[in-house]
């Protein structure tokens, strides 16, 4: 029975690999049609061309091009960052980078190293900075994709950065990670951690929930004796270790699953693990026993999201920044949500506080009336009053002032000069409506969702004396890329999506974790950066989609044309002609919202939505024009896009 069960496995195995095999065949002669090679070659041939470079060259230059999905990393004695790699998506051609770029902070000055021996391009990698040998930076995985993304390359290949000496070495290390990309890296005592990611060569994909340890001092991976549940194989997760690098925390992240043949479906992940050294071997410099083990969050929890960024500040404590909540509104379609809140998380205590910034507050503002914080169950059940129940609010200022992100000041609970209570009955109530909010970095408008706040959630408002205008804070994106540098966080980049546009962010911010009062922008949006373009195969796509219905989206959008064309001549004859419906007439005299400063023609749509829909209907009543849905929403979207454009014409400065 044994050897025939064996067979059978075997025999699958090799028709599977036949499989491949011919699939692999079918792919080349594909690539072969369209120009295309094969990535594998591509690749072989960046290499190459990388090997002939000789000496090691640093020069200055400017900020770099836009991208994403690279890794910044604070350089552990100089005070610099290091970015690498990444990728940048044009809506037709898609480019990997391998560039190695310093950001001088003191002098406020870009360079690019280049340096012989460097690792081919990729994004959605891992780096990690160690102190040992001058400095050195760990880079393991990441992926390369071909211009027009028909194909996908996942790496296994794990590279050293030598600060020092600025050279590369490949490490050559058997029994580690599989290849993959948008996983998760951390150090933790003389090991890198690896913690799952995911697999996709366009036929399949597959998520993973393993994890790996590479010991920095003997160069090789170290098989773990693991125990508990670990979390659920997925990408796109925070990951962090404590201090005593007793700990490692995952929290969220986001998978997907075949639901049906060609359907699949996304998760996004809010649980939290920690992995701890298990028992007495703790006391072991790189022990192999470790146990996984669920976390039960509290606090001020973020919203369900995946591809926030996480940046360890010191003294066990975390901050969490960005990320998007992709709402399935069908089997092909997904609307994102993207956020901009800024989140401190207690490594050891799964404990989550929401950071508000507030504008500084004015020296000649009057001063504002005393707040009575929320009382204690036994306070309030005694009814005892004293000096500790009541701050004013210039108090609470000064004393958040005062706090320290780093410190480990809001574990104290003590209400004295220097420290801000933040346990559960001491919070003031801070209650909203789940609200759509608008935010502005200078160029870009983006949705941003505003979760519920309960009343017992831990949200921090720095200077909450000051007006209720909320201080700048960057837009609302995903991925961003946190570094923390002698108490400053820096910012850059990130992508958001603007429709069927995929914007991918160059500014750059920083804000003092210590004070956390306001960011300061080093780098400004610059939109002439966004080199949009319309990839030839959704063109392709929509002409073969008129011809399928036989012309019927001709037509529909011909009756678009008709709704838009008789709102302009509504306009334009409104003096010569008078509706005999009251109703219809306050409506065509009813003017449209104006434009605010600064906002996209998306997010001024989503906002004026009623009106532009109410009037789109008005027109098409009047004119007995047979309109469904979907045409009257895209009549309603061109109206409100031809108003805005119109208003940034008006508005535009005279030369």
């Amino acid at each position: 029975m044994g050897k025939k069960k064996d067979k059978k496995i075997k025999g699958a195995e090799k028709t599977q690999k036949k499989t491949e095999k011919n699939l692999d065949k079918k792919t080349k002669k594909e690539l072969r049609v369209k120009g295309e090679e094969d990535i594998e070659a591509i690749i072989s041939q960046i290499e190459e061309q990388d090997r002939k470079r000789q000496q090691i060259v640093e020069e200055k230059c400017g900020p770099p091009s836009p991208r994403c999905n690279m890794t910044l990393v604070a350089h552990p004695e100089r005070d610099i960052l290091i970015m690498f790699g990444g990728e940048y998506f044009n809506g037709a051609k898609t480019f990997l980078y391998n560039d190695l770029f310093y950001y001088n902070i003191k002098t406020n000055e870009w360079s690019q190293i280049k340096a012989p021996n460097t690792p081919a391009p990729r994004c959605s990698h891992q780096a990690v900075i160690l102190h040992q040998s001058g400095g050195e930076m760990w880079i393991f995985g990441g992926e390369f994709s071909s211009p027009t993304q028909s194909q996908f390359y996942h790496y296994r290949d794990l590279w050293v950065f030598n600060l020092k000496d600025q050279t590369w070495q490949k490490i050559n290390a058997s029994g580690g990670p599989s290849s993959r990309s948008g996983h998760r890296m951390v150090a933790c005592r003389k090991m890198l951690f690896v913690f799952g990611g995911f697999h996709d060569n366009v036929r399949d994909f597959k998520y993973f929930n393993d994890i790996y340890a590479f010991n920095v001092e003997t160069l090789k991976w170290m098989k773990l004796d693991i125990s508990g549940i670990p979390p659920s194989p997925r990408s796109g997760c925070v990951m962090a270790s404590t201090q005593d690098g007793n700990h490692v925390i995952v929290y969220g992240g986001y998978s997907k699953e075949h639901v049906k043949k060609e359907v699949e479906k996304g998760q996004i992940h809010t649980d939290m693990f920690m992995l701890s050294v298990d028992g007495k071997s703790k006391q072991e410099s790189n022990p192999v026993k470790w146990k996984w083990v669920a976390v039960k969050q509290s606090g001020c929890r973020p919203s369900p999201r995946c591809s926030s960024s996480m940046v360890v500040t010191g003294q066990n404590r975390a901050l969490l920044f960005g990320g998007v909540f992709d709402e399935e509104e069908d089997e092909e379609c997904v609307k994102g949500t993207f956020y901009n809140e800024l989140y401190n998380l207690e490594l050891e205590k799964g404990r989550w506080h929401h950071i508000l910034l507030r504008k500084k507050k004015d020296d000649n503002e009057p001063k504002k009336r005393r707040r009575k914080l929320k009382a204690s169950p036994e306070e309030a059940t005694s009814g005892a009053t004293s000096e500790d129940e009541e701050y004013e609010l210039s108090d609470i200022d000064e004393d958040v002032k005062k706090m320290r992100v780093g410190d480990g000041n809001l574990e104290q609970m003590e209400t004295d000069d220097s420290t801000l209570t933040v346990k559960d009955e001491k919070i003031p109530d801070v209650v909203s409506e789940n609200k759509i909010i608008t935010y502005d970095d200078g160029v870009f408008s983006v949705e941003v969702k505003c979760p519920n706040r309960n009343p017992e959630s831990h949200d921090l408002e720095v200077n909450p004396s000051s007006s209720d205008v909320e201080a700048f804070m960057p837009s609302a994106r995903m991925n961003p890329l946190l570094a923390v540098k002698h108490g400053q966080l820096f910012l850059y980049g990130g992508t958001c999506e603007d429709g069927d546009r995929q914007i991918t962010f160059s500014d750059f911010y920083s804000i003092d974790i210590n004070k956390l009062s306001e960011w300061e922008v080093i780098i400004q949006q610059d939109s002439a950066q966004m080199d949009w373009q319309e990839s030839e195969s959704s063109d392709d796509d929509s002409e073969s989609e008129d011809g399928a219905n036989g012309g019927k989206a001709a037509k529909d959008a011909e009756k678009v044309k008709n709704i838009e064309e008789q709102d302009d001549d509504d306009d334009d004859d409104s003096d010569e002609t008078e509706d005999d419906d009251d109703d219809d007439a306050s409506d065509d005299e009813e003017p449209a919202p104006p434009v605010e400063p600064l906002e996209g023609a998306g997010p001024y749509f989503d906002r004026t939505k009623i009106y532009w829909m109410k009037t789109a209907e008005n027109v098409a009543k009047k004119e007995k024009i047979d309109a469904n849905a979907k045409q009257m929403k895209k009549a309603a979207t061109g109206m409100a896009k031809d108003f805005w454009k119109q208003q940034q014409q008006q508005n535009k400065p005279a030369d």
